[in-house]
């Protein structure tokens, strides 16, 4: 009862929030998030009442199968932005600028970090640093993808940015993977290895894909077996949980450094990018999917706003290394972007205004810094703390960031300033 209960009072609590600030003229995710801090072990849920809200971090963990899948939904909405006759236009656009971008945030960030060290050695180490620099990488494309489809943005910002986002994670990976590799062998002490600083991280980025591509021609196959709107949409669902529960798959080979890992992201994102070329019907059906996801995107973004541990204000290293983390990933996503938009001659409105709609983070940086946690001892407790100030400032002034950039950059249309319904479909533009 408890379970279902929490799962309720998210829903309302995320819906009734999205009405506070709507008048404020903030995104509906703003909302979603900060009714999860409302009902989270920090506000309501100190109180002690069970189902009132959630009393501990570990009642927020109980629901993270809901998070998993919503952000398989996610990355399955963004593979529909993967279309041919789309990529053969912007996609060597997007892949430039999404590799810079993420670059350029990583060397910012390890340079101030760094810098930072060599003034003040007792606040943060060498180690600590590198891994920050990896994290900056991720970008947040549930956010993002929430925006654009509550305000119904379109145009080429647009048409850009969800690719970028998509593939911002594969890049993250790999960065993230090769500099968590070096952190823990200065750490340790111990030699660097190949295999574990580059031939895991490019493992895990491949199989992903070819698991999305196998399971993309399956689920492209089953469908044509089902010809109501009911049953087509069942299927979507299935193959999208399918997708999420195949990714936690780990495979390791005795007497070698070498595993492989999945991405569920890119999972997600490669079999709806395979379904969405080669059926004939997939905008049709990615439509419905889309507005079957609506309250579970609601309650991930809930959960997300319940898991923000409040506790790091506590420290204030973490706050400081947090503030130059937050200011200097910030400077190098703007930059970055800016920089590879003009050199890959996109439109002035785009070069101006990309670099912002990219700096939300949350549930990739979330997962990076779980798995550092677990692996870093004491100095991966710090980050872990680090990355959760940033994300709780990230989530909340991000969305209202990007709704800010798409409104000055000429997406979103005037009526939809203020929207009546949070997440109505949003029409890809033609391109």
């Amino acid at each position: 009862m408890e379970l279902l209960l929490s799962i309720a009072i998210s829903l309302l609590a995320g819906l009734l929030m999205s009405r506070v600030v709507k008048p404020l003229k903030l995104p509906a995710v703003t909302g979603y998030l900060v009714a999860g801090l409302l009902i989270g072990p920090f506000a309501l849920g100190a109180v002690g009442i069970d189902g009132l809200g959630f009393t501990s971090l570990a009642q927020v963990d109980r629901l993270k199968p809901i998070s998993e899948v919503a952000l398989g939904f996610i990355a399955f909405a963004i593979g529909n932005e993967f279309r041919l006759k789309q990529l053969k236009a912007i996609g060597k656009q997007a892949t430039i600028i999404a590799i810079i971008q993420a670059l350029t945030a990583t060397v910012f960030v390890d340079a101030a970090l760094l810098v930072l060290h060599f003034l003040m050695p007792d606040k943060i180490t060498v180690p600590v640093a590198i891994t920050l620099g990896a994290v900056a990488t991720a970008t947040a494309p549930a956010a993002t993808l929430m925006v654009v489809n509550q305000y119904k943005a379109k145009g080429p910002l647009v048409d850009l940015l969800l690719p970028i986002v998509a593939l911002d994670d594969a890049v993250g990976l790999v960065v993230f993977a090769v500099s968590f590799g070096i952190a823990k062998s200065i750490s340790s002490g111990a030699a660097l290895s190949v295999i574990s600083v580059l031939l895991n991280p490019l493992l895990e980025v491949t199989a992903s894909f070819a698991l999305g591509t196998i399971l993309g021609l399956i689920y492209t196959f089953v469908e044509k077996f089902f010809h109501s709107r009911s049953k087509r949409l069942s299927v979507a669902i299935t193959f999208v949980i399918f997708a999420v529960a195949f990714s936690k798959l780990q495979l390791s080979f005795p007497g070698t450094e070498v595993e492989i890992g999945f991405s569920s992201l890119l999972v997600c994102m490669m079999m709806a990018t395979i379904f969405c070329n080669i059926c004939p019907s997939s905008e049709e059906l990615m439509a419905k999917t889309d507005r079957w996801t609506a309250p579970l995107f609601v309650l991930f973004f809930v959960i997300s706003g319940a898991e923000l541990d409040l506790s790091v204000f506590k420290s204030g290293a973490a706050v400081l290394v947090g503030v130059v983390y937050i200011l200097f990933r910030s400077a190098g996503k703007i930059l970055g972007a800016s920089f590879s938009s003009r050199m890959t001659h996109c439109a002035p409105l785009v070069q101006k205004w990309l670099g912002i709609t990219l700096l939300p983070q949350a549930g990739v940086a979330l997962g990076m810094s779980i798995t550092v946690a677990t692996q870093l001892g004491e100095e991966g407790a710090i980050i872990r703390s680090i990355i959760l100030f940033s994300v709780l400032i990230y989530e909340l002034v991000g969305p209202m960031l990007t709704k800010i950039a798409l409104t000055k950059s000429g997406e979103i249309p005037p009526k939809e300033t203020n929207p009546q319904h949070p997440e109505p479909k949003r029409h890809r533009a033609k391109a």
